[in-house]
């Protein structure tokens, strides 16, 4: 593995590999990707040696950091200013069973986001400037430090989620919001997974600014907070604000949700590990290789989704995103196909094999296939970032 430790040595990497046409993988901590195998002819270029916040102003609510910066040395710093990193990054460490630190240019670079991304918007959404190195070994830099300065806004966007296939980032820009003085969590026990969609829907359309919707079937709901949630399916939202503001939106929100089942409320502490464990997929950390989608589909849809795939495989999930994000584990084959042709039949989405055997990744896309313009329209920009096409081949298609 090649760690540079300046932006001119990382630039350097890129421009000798692009001279040999030698592949790389790039990386931040190597949390969210398989270790590449030693005999393949591909090299390794991480970004943790180049870590360190440049700028941080709280008043602004803007952060610099250059890309390898450890996602927890940002979260101190912001939570020493009570602020935090609104749309939430999991941390795919349990589920990948894998190790090292989570960098703040691997989270930009694969758009994570976690159970508040429905209503404060993804990773890519907050970012607002970047510096990164394309594949002829030339640093660019994009975007500002205010999201009204649209110069480069388009190639930020393009960045964020590319999964490392465009370029090497070595410095993000970013905003940042304050942490809500209170947490509290609405509990509805016992609905089925349709029922739980249209709960969560009645509960969107209220003026009481959920935060968080998640439905938690049998089958998971013990693995969260150590089995403290009510007995039955939980279908759990999230308010957060000034405390007297949360007391009167749940009120609000607890007397509508009762006609729909029982109704109790978490606390703050439980609240913060319910949610964090939602983010991080708890229940799937299972320790194995069984293989594990991310799918996103209309909220109306994921309950249908699943249903479908029961009658013909073996599956277990659980709902973020008020049913717009399913996380589905598979009990023996992946099921890229059968899923892939519900999904269309649904009305579209897209679903992302997260985890599964080395055999698995190798004979199953990972990502879902664009269709025919829009993967020629990405081809066409591929080669005008990478040219020789060493990042990451056959990566998301390229």
């Amino acid at each position: 593995m090649l760690i540079p430790h300046s932006e001119n040595d990382a630039a350097y990497v890129i421009r000798t590999a692009a001279a040999n046409k030698k592949a790389l993988i790039l990386c931040g901590g190597q949390t969210r990707s398989p270790d590449v195998d030693p005999l393949a002819d591909i090299e390794v270029v991480s970004s943790r040696g180049l870590s360190g916040i440049v700028t941080y102003d709280p008043a602004e609510m803007v952060m610099t950091t250059r890309a390898g910066t450890p996602v927890a040395e940002i979260e101190a710093t912001l939570a020493e200013n009570r602020q935090m990193m609104a749309f939430e990054p999991m941390d795919h460490r349990g589920i990948l069973k894998t190790s090292g630190e989570p960098t703040i240019g691997g989270v930009f670079a694969a758009n994570v986001s976690g159970p508040r991304r429905f209503v404060a918007g993804a990773a890519r959404d907050s970012l607002l400037g970047i510096r990164f190195i394309n594949g002829k070994g030339e640093t660019v830099r994009a975007g500002g430090r205010v999201m009204k300065n649209v110069t480069g806004l388009d190639l930020v966007k393009l960045l964020a989620g590319s999964q490392g296939t465009l370029g090497f980032l070595t410095e993000v820009t970013f905003r940042v919001l304050p942490v809500p003085q209170t947490v509290e969590t609405i509990v509805i026990s016992g609905l089925y997974d349709d029922a739980a969609t249209n709960a969560m829907a009645a509960a969107m359309a209220m003026p009481v600014e959920v935060s968080g919707a998640a439905h938690l079937p049998q089958t998971v709901r013990s693995k969260f907070i150590d089995d403290k949630l009510p007995e039955g399916e939980a279908t759990v939202l999230r308010l957060e604000g000034l405390a007297a503001s949360v007391g009167v939106r749940a009120d609000k929100l607890e007397a509508v949700m009762q006609t729909f089942g029982p109704v109790t409320r978490l606390g703050m502490d439980d609240s913060l590990t319910l949610w964090r464990q939602v983010r991080d997929v708890h229940p799937y950390a299972d320790g194995t290789e069984k293989p594990l989608w991310r799918v996103s589909v209309a909220p109306s849809a994921g309950h249908q989704l699943v249903a479908a795939l029961r009658l013909e495989a073996g599956i277990d999930a659980f709902y973020d995103w008020q049913g717009g994000l399913v996380w589905m584990r598979m009990e023996a084959d992946p099921e890229a196909e059968l899923i892939r042709r519900y999904i269309r039949a649904l009305g579209g989405g897209h679903a992302t094999l997260v985890r599964a055997s080395e055999l698995v990744r190798q004979q199953t896309p990972a990502f879902e296939p664009l269709p025919e313009a829009v993967a020629a329209l990405s081809a066409r920009v591929k080669e005008k970032l990478d040219p020789w096409g060493i990042f990451a081949p056959g990566k998301m298609g390229f």
